[in-house]
């Protein structure tokens, strides 16, 4: 049964997820070399969990290879995700960013035997009216590219989701991401030469971080990536699948906020937007509150098949 203590964690946890667009915005070095020193260092922290905990960690050669496989779906995500930030702003990232659940409700017939959802297809209509209402009068287009790159990013995040929740039922949470970070970390360091050769005006990585930077980078790699993830695994043995993603849609509202107060982001913000945001946030919260309904519904008409005629009759 969780307690009112397990509640309040959730959402620090999931404040604390918020919070990463925003240290990504705050730290001064490029995003590609951003995501190359979080995954390295989130990495190597959880490689000390596994070891203090004495948990399984070699699943043997194909499933290591699979699992750095996915880290590297998770390192584009997360360039993307950083990137976004910076080009255009965090409220718009995390826009961007709440897509991922529907993405996800889309991409998960094809890597399973489930089937699309009319209710599905209707909220991701109105997820496409907003992004349509908040780019009907965009001119400028770093806001643009900006909200581009963070969809793309929660399209990526939606197909790691689907192939985590798959390979978590046979491996230990905590070997799965440890074996990602890993991924994800050669898989940037592997980009490095096209990306110092296209992207890059000097030809030069830059890792010439600030003394402030180090602090950021900090609350990111231990906060923000191991003790949410590690406290997010935990809570979710007390409190309900259901329970948790309908909070964890707080994500974009919690970060939104901060970044409206950190960096004044109302000013810079249209009414369009605000309309169009208001649509994808009551899409993404009436999701697992319809899909749930619908669940039930199933159960009941396979525990009661007659009844349930009768009723149409």
């Amino acid at each position: 049964m969780p307690r009112l203590k397990d509640f309040l964690e959730l959402h620090f946890v999931i404040l604390l997820w918020g919070f990463t667009a925003i240290l990504g915005k705050l730290i001064t070095i490029p995003a590609v070399e951003l995501v190359a020193i979080r995954t390295f260092f989130a990495a190597l922290a959880l490689g000390v969990i596994i070891y203090k905990t004495k948990a399984v960690f070699w699943m043997g050669r194909a499933t290591a290879l699979k699992l750095l496989g996915v880290g590297v779906l998770i390192a584009a995500h997360w360039i993307l995700f950083f990137a976004a930030a910076r080009v255009a702003s965090v409220s718009i990232c995390l826009i961007g960013m709440a897509t991922c659940s529907l993405w996800t409700s889309f991409l998960e017939p094809f890597f399973t035997k489930k089937k699309i959802k009319p209710y599905e297809v209707f909220l991701a209509l109105l997820i496409i009216l907003g992004l349509y209402i908040i780019f009907r009068n965009e001119t400028d287009f770093s806001s643009m590219l900006g909200l581009t790159m963070a969809i793309g990013s929660a399209f990526l995040a939606s197909i790691f989701t689907i192939i985590n929740a798959a390979l978590v039922k046979k491996i230990p949470s905590t070997t799965i991401t440890c074996y990602e970070m890993g991924g994800a970390f050669l898989a940037t360091v592997l980009f490095f030469p096209i990306y110092t050769l296209y992207f890059v005006e000097s030809g030069q990585l830059n890792f010439n971080m600030v003394p402030m930077d180090v602090v950021y980078m900090a609350v990111l790699i231990l906060a923000c990536t191991v003790y949410a993830y590690t406290a997010g695994v935990r809570l979710m043995q007390r409190i309900s699948a259901y329970t948790m993603n309908l909070t964890v849609n707080l994500e974009p509202v919690y970060g939104i906020i901060m970044a409206i107060f950190i960096f004044n982001e109302s000013s810079q913000l249209s009414s369009e937007f605000y309309i169009g945001a208001a649509i994808i946030l009551i899409s993404v919260f009436i999701y697992p509150v319809i899909n749930s309904f619908a669940e039930r519904r199933n159960k009941l008409k396979q525990a009661f098949p007659d009844e349930v005629v009768l009723r149409k009759d």
